[in-house]
């Protein structure tokens, strides 16, 4: 199980659509995913080392180095393929390396 932590400014909207997608869209690839959505401003170093990859929102100064892949999952909101294809790709290519 790979597990991805999503962020936002509020942690309600879109973390938890990124979240979703992600989720859906990751096990639809065949890959056994845990995707959890917080505020940005909730964020520690200590919750950081729970999982494996960070989907922010967008680039974010979270004040402390952030030791696991990064990717920006922003485009996923706009759910136009041509956006979020290259983001899931992305992902994708992460979670390889991570197995």
């Amino acid at each position: 199980m790979v597990k991805i932590l999503a962020a936002c400014g509020a942690g309600v909207n879109s973390s938890h659509q990124i979240k979703e997608a992600v989720e859906t869209e990751m096990r639809n690839r065949g890959y056994q995913v845990e995707v959890d959505a917080v505020m940005v401003k909730d964020l520690t170093a200590d919750l950081m080392s729970k999982y494996d990859i960070f989907t922010p929102i967008a680039k974010s100064d979270v004040g402390f180095e952030i030791n696991i892949p990064v990717v920006e999952a922003g485009p996923i909101l706009y759910r136009i393929p041509a956006m979020s294809g290259p983001v899931f790709d992305e992902l994708e290519s992460v979670i390889k390396k991570i197995k």
